[in-house]
């Protein structure tokens, strides 16, 4: 194998999911990847991009999607055969937890004597217990590491002080354990590229296609993304990056603002390689209008066609929808009013009216916008199970009132499978009449081992609703949802029918598993009958994947591009 200086590799929420009877359920259902969250953190291409420009040679496993993609595949074969002077292993979201320490150990019990680094928010947050770990060698912390990693890898090629890293927490040679203040937070991210032109250059040398796809259905929707922000301004209750989370753990208080030409740019090298949608991440009003009509003139003057993706935290004005009508020929908009419930909404943190909602979404569709999505969400303060079916009500009236163009998509869902680690809940859970089940990394990874389904996954209730109603809301919001969308014509009668058949067979599993293990049947051969049904069973539940596709023509790849791209590095 190719020697190289680092090598990125992410891991599956589950590390032995191939072997585990896990009724997973709708962990994952409103989001690209699969419940094995095989989706990596797209800074894994920034971070490399800075190593590369540094002079370190880089290279990234999906190592949760190669598993995924072949049963024969073996990690621990490939980490055997990898020549690195260190390996990077991301705990950024907490459902990976299990996974990741897995990897993390699989890594240093084949590689003892190179060091091993972990980074992402989980990482930074848990950053005091994971150093203690006796794999875990480094922890980078922060939502901006490409600099300290950059001086990290220097420190550990060329044997500099430690102390000296930013954001570093480490242990020394005698194992004594030193936390470097989170000093590195840009304001201006400006420097910080996302080069897709990278990965493509890297499948060639490594002749790995799988070890960069991005999630399990990318190479059919080869989708990007372009975040013009580190931070948020805004202050949901129960969101790990919110603008108060970001002050307390990421010392980030202030918002990190991308250039409108930089994002612009972005997005064109994007558009040299991919005929898929880019996505524009985080509210491109948070750093006010002025910027947003910026950026959008800029994307109109580099007369960029392709689908677009904007996600607005709030319902933006009539104003700004007809700027972006002009700038963006084709375009689309998801928002997350998270429930009909305009004061449960308040107590959530999005201070917006239905009326808000629902004038946005009227003036998108008059403009010609593509396609509305709009989720809400199962599990919130103050929410109830009949608050959950009245969301679903309202959803119809939606449908009814504004869904004739068949382009307004609502989508519901469990706050699953955890809270976010620093949010506001996770923090004062008494405050928000939240219980939390899971505290540590530990706990969460004892969790995850003992889970047999996803109920068991949930590291929460609220005093409103248990976990049992949580799920069993779930299921029936759900039902009651598909078939709104079967009757307004965004899903056919089939499509309908097989996923409330894959509803039904998820409930009569949950009450299956829930008498076996009450009656002590666990040994029994339903039992044994039961998991063998499970076992590698990772279909949506709620929703057809599909069913989350913004627009695509039907060349997904600039091919032309992609060659030149090759060409050039050749």
């Amino acid at each position: 194998m190719f020697a190289t200086d680092i090598v990125f590799l992410h891991p599956p929420s589950l590390f032995d999911f191939r072997e585990r009877a896990v009724l997973f359920g709708p962990i994952s259902d409103v989001i690209p990847s699969t419940p094995i969250f095989e989706m990596y953190p797209i800074g894994f291409v920034s971070l490399c991009h800075h190593l590369e420009k540094a002079g370190f040679s880089t290279r990234i496993i999906n190592v949760a999607n190669k598993m995924l993609m072949s049963p024969r595949y073996d990690p621990a074969r490939e980490i055997t055969r990898l020549k690195a002077k260190a390996f990077a292993v991301d705990l950024h979201w907490l459902p990976h937890v299990q996974g990741s320490l897995a990897l993390g150990e699989l890594i240093k019990s084949i590689h003892p004597d190179r060091p091993v680094i972990y980074g992402g928010y989980s990482a930074t947050y848990f950053s005091d217990e994971l150093i203690r770990y006796p794999f875990v060698d480094y922890v980078i912390k922060g939502d901006s590491t490409e600099f300290p990693l950059v001086m990290l890898m220097r420190a550990i090629v060329d044997g500099g002080d430690y102390r000296r890293v930013p954001n570093l927490t480490f242990k020394d040679a005698t194992g004594r354990i030193h936390s470097n203040q989170i000093s590195h937070v840009p304001t201006d991210i400006d420097d910080i590229t996302i080069d897709y032109g990278l990965p493509i250059n890297k499948v060639l040398r490594f002749l790995d296609f799988k070890g960069y796809v991005p999630f399990r259905s990318w190479p059919r929707y080869p989708m990007t993304a372009i975040f013009p922000y580190r931070g948020c301004q805004h202050d949901c209750v129960a969101c790990g990056g919110s603008k108060s989370t970001g002050e307390r753990v990421f010392q980030r208080v202030q918002l990190a603002v991308k250039s409108p030409q930089k994002v612009a740019a972005q997005l064109a090298q994007s558009a040299r390689y991919f005929n898929a949608p880019s996505m524009l991440i985080g509210d491109i009003l948070q750093n006010g209008q002025d910027y947003a009509f910026r950026l959008l003139d800029e994307i109109n003057r580099l007369q960029l066609r392709n689908e677009f993706v904007i996600e607005f935290f709030a319902p933006p004005p009539a104003d700004v929808i007809r700027r972006i009508q002009t700038s963006i020929p084709r375009y689309n908009v998801e928002m997350s009013p998270e429930t009909h419930d305009e004061s449960i909404r308040h107590a959530f943190g999005r201070p917006f009216d239905n009326r808000q909602l629902e004038d946005a979404i009227a003036n998108f569709i008059e403009t010609g916008c593509g396609r509305i999505d709009v989720f809400f969400m199962i599990g919130l303060p103050r929410q109830t199970c009949k608050s959950v079916l009245e969301t679903v009500d309202y959803c119809e009236y939606l449908l009814a009132t504004y869904g004739k163009r068949k382009n307004l998509h609502p989508f519901i869902a469990p706050l699953a499978p955890f809270l976010d680690p620093g949010s506001a809940v996770w923090e004062r859970p008494d405050a928000y009449g939240y219980r939390l089940f899971a505290h540590t990394l530990a706990d969460h990874r004892q969790l995850m081992e003992s889970a047999v389904t996803w109920r068991d996954f949930l590291n929460y209730e609220t005093k409103w609703m248990s976990r049992d109603e949580i799920v069993d809301s779930t299921y029936e919001a759900a039902l009651r949802l598909n078939r709104h969308k079967q009757k307004y014509g965004l899903i056919q009668k089939h499509t309908a029918d097989l996923l409330e058949d894959r509803m039904h067979t998820a409930r009569t599993q949950l009450r299956r598993i829930k008498e076996l293990t009450e009656s002590g049947q666990r040994d029994s051969l339903a039992w044994h009958k039961l998991q063998d049904e499970l076992r590698g069973a990772l279909m949506s539940t709620l929703y057809h994947k599909e069913e989350l596709n913004w627009p695509v023509g039907v060349s997904r790849f600039n091919l032309p591009g992609i060659l030149m791209r090759l060409l050039k590095r050749a």
